[in-house]
C-alpha cells in the first residue's frame, strides 16, 4: 500500500518510511473533525481496515520467515494536524435536529468506535485539542491517550450528551464501565457531563501522558508510546488478549440496536403512570 492514502471522505492515513509499521489516521472534517456518517462509513472504517490488513501482511511475512523482530506495529489516531484546537468535537446531528430527539447512536458509532478497542496492534489517541462526546469515546477505546496539557490553549474532554438531550448507545456505557472503574468518575463523566481540563483528566487516570506544545509535539510523544509498545504486537495476541479482557463489553455492543430518546421514554412513562 502506498501512503499517504486519502479515502473518499475526510480521513488520511500515513505511514512513515522510517517506521513502516507505524500508521497514523488523521481525522479531517472542517476544523473540528465532527463525526459524520460519511466520515465514519467512508473514512474511519475503511482506514481501520486498511491498517489492519497491512499489519497482518507484515505479521504473516514475519511468521513465514521466522523473523522474531518482525510483525510489530502501532496505530495513532489524531485530529487534523494543521490546527491545535480540536481532536474531535463529537457527533454531528445537523442544525434541524430537535435536542430531545437526538440519540448518540444515530450514526454508526457503536460499530466503529469499539474497533480500536479490539485492534491487533497498540492504538494511541493523540488528542491535539478539544475532545467531546463521540470523540471522547474514540479516544477512550484506544489503548493509550496522549493529550496537549492545555497550557498554550484550552483543551477539554467532555461527554456532554446529558446537557443537550442525547441518549447514550449501550456501547458507550459498556466502554465507560470497562475503561473507567471508579463509579464516582463514571457519574462525573456520564451524568454530570463534567468538562475535564487535561490536568484533571490526567489526575483521574483518563490520560497516560500530557504534552506541552502543539500537534507535532503530541504526535512525537504518541510515537514514543508506539515505539515502546508496538513490539508487543509481534506475538500476534495483543488483540486476542484485549478481546478476552473486554469480552463483556463486546457482548453488550452486540445488543446495541435500539431506538430510544427522551420523547420515546416519556411517552412510555405517560402510558404507564
Amino acid at each position: 500500500m502506498s501512503y499517504p492514502l486519502s479515502l473518499p471522505t475526510d480521513v488520511l492515513i500515513r505511514s512513515t518510511p522510517a517506521k513502516p509499521s507505524l500508521w497514523i489516521i488523521e481525522l479531517h472534517n472542517g476544523i473540528d473533525s465532527r463525526l459524520t456518517a460519511d466520515l465514519i462509513d467512508l473514512g474511519l472504517k475503511p482506514a481501520l481496515n486498511t491498517v489492519e490488513r497491512d499489519w497482518r501482511e507484515f505479521w504473516r511475512t514475519a511468521q513465514k520467515n521466522k523473523d522474531k523482530t518482525g510483525g510489530k506495529g502501532a496505530l495513532i489516531i489524531v485530529g487534523k494536524r494543521s490546527q491545535d484546537k480540536f481532536f474531535s468535537n463529537g457527533e454531528f446531528f445537523g442544525p434541524s435536529a430537535e435536542p430531545c430527539a437526538n440519540t448518540a447512536s444515530g450514526l454508526d458509532l457503536p460499530n466503529v468506535i469499539p474497533n480500536p478497542n479490539f485492534f491487533p496492534v497498540p492504538t494511541i489517541a493523540a488528542i491535539n485539542g478539544h475532545c467531546y462526546a463521540g470523540g471522547f469515546m474514540l479516544a477512550l477505546v484506544c489503548d493509550y491517550r496522549v493529550m496537549t496539557d492545555g497550557s498554550q490553549r484550552n483543551a477539554w474532554l467532555c461527554m456532554n450528551e446529558v446537557h443537550f438531550g442525547a441518549v447514550w448507545p449501550l456501547s458507550f456505557a459498556a466502554i465507560l464501565r470497562a475503561k473507567v472503574g471508579n463509579h464516582r468518575l463514571q457519574r462525573k463523566i456520564a451524568l454530570e457531563g463534567h468538562r475535564f481540563t487535561a490536568k484533571e483528566a490526567y489526575d483521574d487516570g483518563l490520560l497516560d501522558h500530557l504534552v506541552k506544545g502543539k500537534t507535532p509535539d503530541i504526535l512525537a510523544k504518541a510515537e514514543e508510546v508506539a515505539d515502546k509498545f508496538g513490539v508487543n504486537a509481534q506475538s500476534g495476541v495483543w488483540g486476542l488478549i484485549k478481546s478476552d479482557l473486554y469480552r463483556d463489553t463486546l457482548a453488550t455492543i452486540g445488543q446495541d440496536i435500539r431506538v430510544v430518546n427522551a420523547a420515546i421514554e416519556d411517552a412510555a412513562a405517560r402510558s404507564r403512570l
